[in-house]
């Protein structure tokens, strides 16, 4: 079932973030390995040179962290 009830800005925002970290890093790690996929461009400007794969991972794992706290205070607030 779905909820009628509108998320609160938050959540909302957080899930933008979970979604632009996840996808950046994706891609990211996409074209360091395979080089044809550039999907998200600008996240290459947040990685320092020489350490990309580390960045991409780190920034993939930061956005389902920000994702699960956005569910959470989402989940937190219906009550």
């Amino acid at each position: 079932m779905t909820s009628t009830t509108p998320k609160s800005f938050l959540a909302a925002l957080s899930g933008l973030f979970c979604f632009v970290f996840v996808v950046g890093g994706a891609s990211g790690l996409l074209h360091e390995w395979f080089g044809w996929i550039h999907f998200m461009g600008f996240v290459r400007f947040l990685v320092p040179g020489g350490y990309e794969i580390y960045s991409y991972v780190v920034m993939i794992v930061l956005g389902l962290a920000v994702g699960v706290a956005g569910d959470t205070v989402a989940r937190r607030g219906r009550r």
